[in-house]
């Protein structure tokens, strides 16, 4: 059984616990519909955490999709207080990883196929750790992400990658373009008109929620990925 700070209580048909990730002691929230199509998990950008309202939203959406999520720190506070382990996405990546084969020993959710799903920063970490786990991983999400930042293991990322950048984020846009062009997974662009890095114009994270469900349930399922492009 999950090791619970509170209660478990339900929002329509989703179960929500406060989790603890063991090893290294992270705090989390796993949120569980039933039934569950696959689990997703979180790698939140520089500065934020399991609270970011932003992935909260998105992880609702999911869970509505019929995806489990778990967002959880992949620092403690004492390290997130050195900036240099804020950018240190191979310390991200660990931990994420960590989180990935914690969860799936856990009893409700061993079996389901894994997503991750990484923001900004995140996003980096999110395929440091795809390239790491390998078939154990079946997708991965980018929101306004960094993948320049993971540039040496795109070549061994075998998950189908989906990248969600905004319109008018031209920077973080002309990067994912460029990545785009480098992953040889099963990959995919998806340009969210006039928003910008945090998407916080009307509508913006409606669009991050309905691109990230579609490629979540198109790839997590238990029968075998699409072949490498």
């Amino acid at each position: 059984m999950f090791p619970t700070v509170n209660r478990p209580f339900t929002n329509d048909n989703v179960a929500i616990d406060t989790v603890t990730v063991k090893p290294p002691g992270l705090p989390g929230i796993l949120r569980i519909p039933e039934p569950a199509q696959g689990l997703v998990v979180f790698a939140h950008g520089s500065g934020s955490s399991r609270m970011s309202p932003r992935n909260n939203q998105v992880a609702e959406g999911l869970a509505e999709a019929g995806h489990a999520t778990l967002l959880f720190d992949l620092l403690r506070p004492d390290e997130a207080a050195d900036r240099a382990n804020v950018f240190d996405v191979a310390l991200l990546a660990d931990r994420l990883v960590s989180g990935v084969e914690w969860v799936m020993k856990e009893d409700r959710t061993a079996g389901l196929p894994i997503g991750l799903f990484g923001a900004s920063t995140g996003a980096a970490a999110a395929l440091i750790a795809a390239a790491t786990l390998g078939d154990r991983v079946s997708a991965v999400v980018s929101r306004g992400g960094r993948p320049d930042l993971a540039v040496e293991v795109f070549d061994r990322v075998n998950a189908p990658t989906l990248l969600i950048v905004g319109g008018a984020d031209t920077e973080v846009l002309k990067l994912n373009e460029e990545a785009l062009k480098r992953l040889g997974c099963t990959k995919g662009l998806a340009v969210i008109p006039d928003a910008t890095h945090l998407f916080e114009e009307p509508g913006a994270l409606k669009e991050v929620i309905r691109e990230a469900s579609g490629w979540f349930s198109r790839y997590l399922t238990r029968e075998d990925r699409a072949p490498r492009q």
